[in-house]
């Protein structure tokens, strides 16, 4: 079986269909972060282990969960409340456990980004690749940008191809426009002060690749137009209607207020 951390706050409205798809595992946590509202209630209806710690990063609230979590299984994976399991990704999950050899310390996950029941294929530049299941006391996270990326890795990280659904635009456009305004601000420190070496977007690995290809083109005068152009035009992003036009403005405009706020603190 596979261990489950779910980090929460505020969460009420998505997490009942999270918690629903993993109703198969006995060994669910949810680590919660100060939620003034149903989020606990909800997480203890469905039977999840609740633990509290204050939040301070992605990467530090990840690790809390492996040091101090009495996680029952070998295998962890990590899910957030607006990402639902699959049947076929459970099933590949299983599938890749089983089969797994000693060396192999854990997967990268990929996800379908789905906005108004459509799903963001070409806009969202399926697939992207973030570090989910592990095995346990193979690996640590550390924090990138708004996010985190795994370190002391010991051993292979394989890659699961099977996604899992996120529902990133589930509390609709005025969150996401105030949850990414902070992490804009976060993101242009990261990409100053943490740019991978320029060799890094060639690599073959998508998870390192991906952040430091954003990281240079970023740079660019213009890279928000660009990025613009990249998603709705050259990777067929208008295929996807209404949505995937929405999806891609915003995502033009979030990389504008990372390049704006890169320049302001340069000049600081």
């Amino acid at each position: 079986m596979i261990s489950i951390v779910i980090l929460t706050k505020d969460e009420e409205k998505d997490l009942p269909m999270s918690l629903e798809s993993i109703s198969w595992s006995d060994d669910v946590h949810v680590l919660d972060s100060g939620s003034t509202d149903k989020t606990v209630e909800i997480s203890e209806s469905f039977g999840a282990t609740v633990s509290y710690n204050p939040f301070e990063s992605f990467g530090q609230q990840r690790n809390h969960a492996l040091d101090h979590l009495k996680l029952k299984y070998d295998w962890i994976l990590f899910l957030d409340a607006d990402e639902v399991v699959t049947d076929a990704f459970k099933e590949a999950m299983f599938k890749a456990i089983e089969g797994s050899s000693e060396d192999i310390a854990g997967y990268y996950c990929c996800w379908k980004m789905m906005l108004e029941d459509t799903w963001l294929k070409h806009c969202d530049n399926f697939p992207k690749w973030q570090f989910r299941l592990m095995r346990k006391g193979r690996a640590r996270f550390t924090d990138f940008g708004h996010g985190q990326k795994e370190s002391d890795v010991k051993g292979e990280i394989h890659y699961l191809k099977e996604p899992y659904l996120h529902y990133g635009f589930s509390k609709g456009w005025t969150q996401w426009i105030n949850r990414h305004n902070k992490y804009s601000s976060q993101e242009a420190i990261a990409r100053i002060e943490n740019r991978p070496a320029f060799k890094t977007i060639f690599t073959k690995n998508s998870s390192k690749r991906n952040p430091a290809l954003k990281s240079w083109l970023s740079r660019l005068p213009g890279w928000p137009f660009l990025r613009f152009l990249q998603a709705y035009i050259l990777s067929l992003g208008f295929l996807e209607g209404i949505p995937g036009f929405i999806y891609c403005m915003n995502m033009s405009y979030y990389e504008f207020l990372i390049q704006i706020k890169m320049r302001e603190y340069r000049k600081r």
